[in-house]
């Protein structure tokens, strides 16, 4: 099984970019404070390098 993080939504999207929604909404973060279990890959490290400022990494 591949491993797991934890992503949460630390700050709303409203106001932010269409691309920065469109990344959260790939990610499935939909309101604020809600937390997301999602496998750890590249692509996933890819979205969240794209949007640090909006996700936390919730360490477990």
């Amino acid at each position: 099984m591949a491993e797991k993080i934890t992503i949460k939504l630390v700050r709303s999207r409203a106001g932010k970019t269409p691309n920065m929604r469109k990344c959260l909404d790939a990610l499935g973060l939909k309101r604020r404070e809600v937390e997301r279990e999602i496998p750890d890959t590249p692509a996933v490290r890819g979205i969240i390098s794209k949007i640090p400022h909006l996700v936390a990494i919730v360490e477990k």
